[in-house]
């Protein structure tokens, strides 16, 4: 269970990580093919360019677990909390539409790669796999909006959804009892 547990909180990172590699591998084994062998590799840029997606929705789903999308937090927290709120929860309502829209759409992308196959010109895959990335990313970024969201609700609505005390602001504050 703890190996569930563990891919269920690290599963972006971990594809993150892989892509990263992948991406690293086939630009390296490019430079040197082409250097050092006088060679071009036809199946590297293919490769660094799908990782390149995957770890780019993939990191988007992890910046929406983590809260870290860029937002104007320093607005939102000058707010009254209760207002705070409101803005924080509307700007999420938003963003899961929005996801629910593009996988709607990703899905009918999908239907016609699935409907009328096309290969990858150096690879030879069916562009409908590497294209999955687009509904699993959107699917992840609204199950990870959820979550945090259910999180919040069960931990008692304290301060705005998904948002954790800073480390700075409590160190500012002892610094100043200190002077």
């Amino acid at each position: 269970m703890t190996g569930i547990k563990w891919l269920l909180r690290h599963f972006e990172e971990l594809i993150c990580c892989i892509c990263l590699v992948i991406i690293a591998v086939a630009v390296f084994a490019q430079v040197i093919a082409r250097y050092v062998f006088e060679v071009a590799l036809h199946w590297t840029e293919e490769t660094a360019a799908m990782c390149m997606v995957w770890a780019v929705y993939m990191g988007a789903s992890l910046c929406v677990r983590e809260r870290f999308h860029i937002r104007i937090m320093v607005a939102v927290q000058a707010l009254p909390v209760g207002f705070g709120r409101v803005v924080v929860f509307f700007a999420d309502i938003l963003w899961a539409c929005f996801c629910v829209f593009m996988v709607r759409i990703s899905w009918d992308y999908l239907y016609i790669f699935w409907r009328f196959p096309e290969t990858s010109p150096s690879l030879g895959i069916n562009q409908f796999y590497p294209q999955t990335i687009l509904v699993i990313g959107y699917g992840l970024m609204l199950i990870r909006l959820i979550e945090t969201y259910f999180h919040w609700w069960r931990d008692g609505r304290n301060g705005l959804p998904g948002m954790l005390e800073e480390e700075w602001e409590t160190t500012t504050k002892d610094q100043e009892h200190q002077i």
